[in-house]
């Protein structure tokens, strides 16, 4: 397969198709993101790494973040991690609280933003420095140390987190928070202002392509049992309550962020990152859920 004459096709249909979308205005830094932005990056389970577009500009990762927490969590509690949260689909907006209390302070699943802030809180009880914990896993994962974060979007995200802050209170008054909230507030809003290129995020997402081995050291992070069941959870739950959607056009495990991110696997194959802020009104890029879709329809192949 020519991966470049691929993504290269898939680039250009998708930019004749003039997408649009709406970047993430909730949060004021998202903002001010360029719409016309677009970045397509692929690399094989070998690490050939084939790009187009925008694919070597940095973008905050926000609820892809999600992915590489749950990863950590999942390797050091294994099974026990399921006592505090779900692995169903919400089929509500990833904020929901009526959800969160109609199941007594239980998130769902852990992509949704009540489960990731379970996530957070267990990172934080086990390591008095969770976002440089966070950070030298993601870095560990693209051979890397210059991952960082965006301290100008983490503080646009601080201070507007209101809901955030009502979850994590919610669930702390059914005991399914340990941590301060405040903190616990600071370290999520950090998490989500991490910032990578398509690339860096490709890179680090063979973990998942990869049956959880590091493509660079080769140290084995999770199972292939643990990879596997992170892989169904993103394919059910990654795209807020537009999953069922991606599963039945792209056909591949994935997450999404409100930064316009969406990173996807093919297991064993490859993986694949689009970049676009515009996103459709399930706060999913409207050009990376429609380039996603051409490349698995031109490849002829998915998980299905």
């Amino acid at each position: 397969m020519d991966y470049q004459l691929l993504i290269n096709e898939v680039y250009h249909e998708v930019q004749s198709l003039q997408l649009e979308g709406k970047v993430a205005n909730y949060i004021p830094e998202l903002a001010n993101l360029d719409i016309r932005k677009f970045g397509i990056s692929l690399v094989t389970a070998k690490g050939e790494v084939y790009t187009i577009g925008d694919a070597d500009e940095k973008f905050s990762l926000q609820s892809i973040s999600k992915a590489f927490t749950l990863a950590m969590v999942f390797a050091s509690e294994g099974e026990a991690l399921w006592k505090r949260l779900g692995v169903e689909p919400s089929g509500n907006p990833f904020n929901s609280l009526a959800q969160l209390e109609y199941e007594n302070g239980i998130p769902r699943n852990p992509f949704i933003n009540a489960g990731a802030l379970v996530i957070t809180d267990i990172i934080r009880s086990k390591t008095a420095k969770p976002i440089d914990d966070i950070l030298r896993f993601i870095n560990k994962l693209v051979n890397s140390d210059t991952i960082k974060i965006n301290q100008t979007i983490a503080i646009s995200e601080i201070k507007n987190s209101s809901r955030n802050t009502a979850l994590a209170h919610f669930m702390k008054s059914f005991g399914n928070i340990n941590s301060p909230i405040d903190e616990l507030i600071e370290t999520y809003c950090n998490q989500c202002a991490i910032e990578m290129t398509c690339t860096e995020l490709a890179q680090a997402f063979l973990l998942f392509a990869n049956y959880g081995q590091n493509r660079f050291n080769g140290d084995q992070l999770l199972t292939r049992s643990q990879t596997k069941r992170i892989n169904a959870l993103m394919q059910t739950c990654g795209f807020y309550d537009e999953a069922g959607e991606f599963a039945y056009t792209v056909g591949l495990p994935g997450k999404s962020g409100v930064g316009g991110g969406i990173a996807a696997i093919l297991p064993g194959e490859f993986s694949v990152v689009v970049w676009s802020p515009g996103l459709n009104p399930k706060g999913n890029s409207a050009k990376g859920m429609k380039a996603l879709e051409l490349l698995t329809t031109k490849l002829g192949h998915s998980v299905f």
